[in-house]
Formats: C-alpha cells, structure tokens, sequence
C-alpha cells in the first residue's frame, strides 16, 4: 500500500534499462574493499561484515567451490534451523507478551514502512536530476529484507505491466539495505558499549 500510495500508474510502469556485466574482477574486489573500508572507519561492525564479505569472496573466487557449495546449501539451512531452535526455546509467551517486546515490534514495523517510503521518494528525486529514469519501485527494496523487498517490488511492477522485471535491478538497493544495517548495528553496538 505504501507503494502504491506514493507513486502513479505511470511511474510504474517506468522501464529499467539492462543492467552492465560486472567483471570478475569487481565481483572479487568489492568484498575486500567493503571489508577494508569498514574496519578503518567502523571496526565495531567489521566482524558482522566480514562474514557477509567472506562467503561472498568465497562464491565469486571459484577457487573454493566445494566449500562455497556447502556454505550456500547445507551450513546455512543447518545454522537457520538452530538459530531458530535457540530463539524459540527462549520465546515463552509470559515474557514474549509484554507491552516492551510488542513496542519493539511494533518500532520495527514503522521502521520497515519508513524505509520503504524513504526509498521510494528518493528514487522519485533521482527522477528529477537523471536523464536515465528509475522505477521508484526499486527503492522499496533498500529494507534489509533479503530477497522478499526485492520480490515485493518486483510484483508491484508487474501489477502496472506484465512485461516490467524489476527484481535484478531491485536486489542493488536490497543488498545495499543489508550492509546499512549492519553498520548501523555496528554504530549502535560502540555507544552501547561505550555506556
């Protein structure tokens, strides 16, 4: 509804032009440099980054295939299913139930449409300085919603127009999200142990 409030019909519709073939080099790179650059100006958030950059580094080297085969299949459904265990083991209704825990989900909610409403008006500002326009939809995805703002925005998309794929070009904004937020939780982290 968000979404849908803020842009028209028209804006919509806006077809993205193809996306450029990011050399190997670049996929190789980025992780490196990202990771360099957070542990200079925010080491706090380095070590959540870092396994962000690590697996990433791991599937774009192809040199550690079997490895990299096993993180994105087997590891990560095995590592999701204890998390899961650990958290809901914890998750009695006596102290989950408490107006301190629904205030916080209910923060995380307006945190979740504010971001989407954010991105989305800053696409349509793009719109205004860029001779190239883009699909305001695309700046829903910037939450750190993996890969479901993206698929979101896809949708959205092809409600307007059958023929509108905005899923890869929503997935930058969607990944973009995700290293914000672990910066943003690795500021929060220093004052919090500053205090």
């Amino acid at each position: 509804p968000i979404m849908k409030a803020l842009t028209t019909e028209k804006e919509r519709k806006i077809r993205m032009v193809q996306l450029r073939t990011v050399s190997k080099r670049e996929k190789i790179l980025f992780p490196a440099v990202l990771l360099l650059l957070v542990a200079l100006l925010l080491p706090d958030a380095a070590p959540l980054l870092g396994m962000f950059c690590f697996g990433n580094l791991m599937r774009e080297s192809g040199v550690v295939e079997r490895l990299s085969d096993t993180v994105q299949n087997g590891l990560i459904n095995i590592v999701t299913i204890f998390l899961g265990l650990s958290v809901g083991a914890k998750l009695v209704a006596d102290k989950f139930l408490q107006p301190q825990t629904l205030g916080i989900l209910l923060l995380g909610v307006i945190a979740f449409g504010i971001g989407t409403a954010a991105g989305v008006l800053m696409a349509k500002l793009m719109n205004l300085c860029s001779k190239n326009k883009i699909n305001p939809l695309i700046g829903s995805a910037g939450v750190s919603a993996v890969p479901m703002a993206a698929r979101v925005s896809n949708k959205v998309g092809l409600e307007s127009d059958p023929q509108n794929f905005l899923l890869m070009h929503a997935m930058g904004p969607n990944v973009a999200g995700v290293i914000g937020s672990a910066i943003a939780a690795g500021v929060m982290l220093k004052y919090v142990l500053a205090m």
